[in-house]
């Protein structure tokens, strides 16, 4: 499955320095608004502990882990959703993505090009949600004069009838916290099994990127920053990430080796990276599982709560078109016994019918017939 993550933020916070960062590309991160125009794309892969051992278990030739897409999406300013900025072009961009990460300064410098004379990542997350929610009005607007159509074609048929209407009901709610400028509000209203209006920008699922300064990294010295800790205390700890992006940057482009001693010789005690893809992977509601054999590992990211054969259907259509059966047996299991046949003696293994949810860190073997 193809996820995608945008990094979205005021000019000059740090998301292009980032990007490159993550992705160990090379896009452009100069000192001056708008240096980033078009979005950029580029995939990264996410840390998983246990591909290398199911390698080792299978003597397998190569891995394939997961990996999660990357969007640098350029600097949105006040006034974007009236086109200011070229803001209309960059929320088209913000609307593609699965995931929002929202980049904000949280450190003093005065060589860096500004609209504003103090740091304040309250200010600058509230003027990119107002965008957001400004160009979602107008959004549902269109979505409303489409909505009377389905009503009138509806009028003898109740079920569909009934889901419109709940959904009209819902876009009033929408409307008044668009309105009020309530993002938390619009936030809850999206989770609703109504919300088929999840174009919505502002509804979407996001992160907060805390850009602390490389001095900061050292022994967790960000936990004194009172702008960081200013969004913990607003988002909770688990929706923001610290991370130096110039100090991310700098150690992308080494050798590993160098990269490990440096970042030693820094105090850092986590990559602000891996916790960047691990908590993008975590919060878009995704798990992993494995094909395994002696050719290849294979991590599959899907959907929590989907069955083996929709998960067979990620693998080729034709698995899940023809799907018969699976083998099943996670790989905690494996890790104790050692083997797939001592999995097997130990009573671990299974064959599962297609309505079988999948867990986290199932190795699956499909069986099926087309």
């Amino acid at each position: 499955m193809s996820i995608a993550a945008g990094l979205v933020g005021l000019p000059n916070v740090g998301k292009s320095t980032l990007f490159n960062a993550l992705t160990k590309s090379s896009v452009p991160a100069e000192n001056y608004p708008f240096c980033t125009i078009d979005p950029h794309m580029a995939i990264t892969t996410v840390p998983d502990a246990r591909i290398s051992q199911l390698q080792k278990i299978y003597n397998s030739q190569k891995t394939i882990p997961a990996s999660v897409q990357f969007v640098d999406i350029a600097g949105l300013v006040r006034g974007a959703a009236t086109g200011q900025g070229l803001g209309n072009q960059f929320l088209s961009h913000i609307r593609e993505v699965d995931l929002i990460l929202h980049v904000l300064r949280c450190f003093e410098d005065t060589t860096i090009t500004s609209d504003f004379d103090q740091v304040d990542p309250h200010r600058d997350f509230d003027i990119i949600t107002t965008e957001l929610m400004l160009k979602d009005l107008d959004s549902l607007e269109k979505r409303k004069t489409k909505l009377q159509h389905s009503l009138k074609a509806a009028q003898n048929k109740p079920a569909e009838k009934k889901e419109l209407e709940l959904e009209q009901a819902l876009i009033v709610e929408l409307e008044k916290a668009l309105n009020a400028g309530n993002f938390i509000k619009v936030q809850e209203l999206c989770k609703s099994p109504y919300a088929r209006n999840s174009f919505l920008l502002s509804g979407k699922s996001f992160l907060i990127i805390a850009n602390v300064s490389e001095t900061e990294i050292a022994d967790n010295g960000y936990e004194t920053n009172k702008n960081y800790q200013a969004l913990v205390q607003r988002f909770g700890s688990e929706s923001v990430i610290p991370v130096s992006a110039r100090l991310e940057y700098e150690l992308s482009v080494l050798p590993e080796e160098e990269r490990h001693e440096m970042a030693t010789m820094m105090g850092m005690k986590q990559s602000g990276l891996s916790s960047i893809i691990e908590k993008t992977y975590a919060h878009l509601g995704l798990i992993t599982f494995f094909t395994c054999g002696p050719k290849e590992i294979h991590a599959w990211p899907i959907s929590k709560g989907i069955t083996v054969r929709e998960a067979a259907g990620e693998i080729h259509s034709d698995l899940e078109r023809g799907f018969i059966c699976a083998d099943v047996f996670n790989c905690k299991d494996l890790f104790i016994a050692g083997s797939e046949a001592k999995v097997k003696d130990a009573g671990k293994m299974r064959t599962e019918g297609q309505e079988y949810i999948v867990q986290d860190g199932d190795v699956l073997t499909i069986k099926f017939n087309v």
